[in-house]
Parts: C-alpha cells; sequence; structure tokens
C-alpha cells in the first residue's frame, strides 16, 4: 500500500540495504535512489539520485562492522542530505556502533560512543533512532531528539510461540538484570544471574550462579552477541548447573569471529537474534533463527513522521 506523503522518504546506506527495503516496503514507499562508491583510495561518495529538498528523510544505516566504514557512509550521507535542503534527517541506527566505550573504564580511555555522537550531530542529523543501545545513558550524548526502540518485544513473542516448560531466564552479567527481570514478567517466569568476570576485552570467566536453574529450560539474553565467549560460556555453565536446555537471545548479531565455531559447538538449542544487522548467508545455521525488526521501526516511522507517541509501542514495558 503506497504511503502518500511524497514529503516522506527513506534512503539506505550499504550496511543493510535488505531491512532498509523490507521498511520502506512496509511504510508503503519506494526506497530512495542514492549512490554510495568508492574512489580509488577508499574515499567515499554519495549521489543522491533524486530531489530531496523540503522532504523528511529517514536514513537506515547499522554502523556495524566495517564500522568506520559505515559511519562515514552514514555522517556523508547526512552531509549531502543536508547540503541538498532536506527538511529533516533522521538517522535510523538500529546497531549503533561504539556503544560500548561508553565511560572511562580505566585512566586515559575515550569515550568514543560520545564522540560518534558529536559527529552525527554535526554532520548534520535532526533526529537519531536507535534500537537497544549497549548503555542507557548514550541518549544523553546526544542534544537532538533520540527515540529508543526496544528488540526485546519481538524476542518475547517469538519465545512465548515457543512454549517451553519450566523457564528461568538468565543474565550472562550482572550488567543485564534488568533486561532479564523484563523478559521474565513478559515469560511469566524466575530469573539467574551469572556472575562473570572479564579479565580483558572478549575474553569473560564465569564465576557463580546465582538462582536455580537445575532442570529448566535456561534462556540467556543480552543486547548483543560479538565473539559469543560470553554467551557460549555461560551456556556450559548453566549445564553444568543442572539446566534441562538452554536457548539464547539478542537483539544485535555482531557476531566477530570466531562467534559461529563456538555457537554451533555450544550446548545451545536455539540461538535467536533479529536483523539489526544483516547475517550474511556464510553464517545461516540451523540453531540461528533471524527476527525482523522492520515492522517497529517503519511503525516507529510513521509516528514520528506523524507526530503520534512512539512511547505508546511499549506501553506494555
Amino acid at each position: 500500500m503506497a504511503y502518500h506523503d511524497a514529503k516522506l522518504k527513506i534512503l539506505s546506506g550499504n550496511a543493510n540495504p535488505e531491512l532498509a527495503l523490507e521498511i520502506a516496503g512496509l511504510v508503503g514507499v519506494e526506497l530512495g535512489k542514492c549512490n554510495i562508491s568508492r574512489f580509488m583510495d577508499g574515499e567515499v561518495h554519495i549521489d543522491l539520485e533524486e530531489s530531496v529538498r523540503g522532504t523528511d528523510v529517514y536514513v537506515i544505516q547499522p554502523t556495524s562492522a566495517p564500522v568506520n566504514e559505515r559511519l562515514m557512509e552514514l555522517l556523508i550521507m547526512v552531509d549531502a542530505l543536508k547540503r541538498a535542503s532536506a527538511k529533516t534527517i533522521n538517522v535510523v541506527i538500529p546497531y549503533y556502533g561504539y556503544a560500548r566505550q561508553d565511560r572511562k573504564a580505566r585512566a586515559r580511555d575515550p569515550i568514543t560512543a560520545k564522540l560518534t555522537a558529536d559527529l552525527i550531530q554535526t554532520a548534520g542529523a535532526s533526529r537519531v533512532i536507535c534500537m537497544d543501545l549497549h548503555a542507557g545513558q548514550i541518549q544523553g550524548f546526544f542534544n537532538i531528539p533520540l527515540d529508543h526502540l526496544l528488540g526485546l518485544p519481538i524476542l518475547a513473542t517469538y519465545l512465548a510461540s515457543k512454549e517451553l516448560q519450566d523457564i528461568v531466564v538468565v543474565s550472562p552479567d550482572l550488567g543485564g538484570v534488568t533486561r532479564a527481570r523484563h523478559l521474565s514478567v513478559r515469560l511469566n517466569t524466575s530469573i539467574a544471574i551469572i556472575d562473570k568476570r572479564r579479565p580483558r576485552p572478549n575474553v569473560a570467566e564465569v564465576m557463580n550462579i546465582i538462582g536455580d536453574v537445575a532442570g529448566k529450560t535456561a534462556i540467556l539474553i543480552d543486547d548483543m552477541i560479538d565473539t559469543a565467549g560470553t554467551i557460549t560460556l555461560a551456556a556450559e555453565a548453566l549445564m553444568e548447573y543442572g539446566a534441562r536446555e538452554v536457548y539464547a537471545c539478542c537483539t544485535h548479531p555482531v557476531l566477530s569471529p570466531p562467534a559461529m565455531e563456538r555457537l554451533a559447538a555450544s550446548p545451545i538449542q536455539e540461538v535467536i537474534v533479529t536483523n539489526t544487522i544483516a547475517v550474511p548467508a556464510e553464517q545461516r545455521m540451523d540453531k540461528l533463527v533471524v527476527l525482523s525488526v522492520a515492522r517497529l521501526i517503519a511503525e516507529a516511522i510513521l509516528r514520528i513522521h506523524e507526530k503520534r507517541s512512539i512511547s505508546e509501542l511499549f506501553d506494555d514495558d
């Protein structure tokens, strides 16, 4: 069904054009014509192939791997839209790269999540739409409106449809307890927590499990799976503590090597993710389930464009 407001346009970077195409179809508009090319030295060039003057433009671009490439594409596209007299430039970032660098954990650490926010604003963005930011305080790094969408209801609906028995929702670390609690409320079940120590980046050690998991179907939930070290180590610990079976879910399938090998060899029955990040065909395996966030983002775009509430989408949370 076509959306008859010609002042709304949706464009896509190269990070996840399939998701952008699905979102445009659900909104009811054609995906805007934009060509992204490279000079021989790697410089990004953006060619807007249609007028955007006076329009409200929504740019779909997760800043996933290769993160710097995708971020530069986004920044240059925003600059091109600003110079082409777009009325508003709404940046839809389903996955916000550099989100894990949100504070100074050690002396002389950069806060790259804030630097990224500054770059997006300086380029000329009017609004940002994100999903499941790694740290909620990133919303405060922006001085422009930011709408924070939640992937958990999508994961919860799928898990509920499986009619699993004797469930316990498990947070793989202390920082994810709130996320686990929200899922447990939706599934009407208890939670457990894994006490984890991380001696260095991408390396985790399980210390203890807080809660009863014996004989239960354990559902691990996190915001992202990167190298899968944390989630597979947690799954093994849960089985050692007597869990009957283990499922894992997250919003963002970063899946850096050797994630796929670890997940394939793990005791996890299913790995449930969304398509905020494109999962290439070579990473698809039988136990990987990919759910679409396109309908949620499309609804958010329509609500923003029509000046309706976004929070109503999550009134149950």
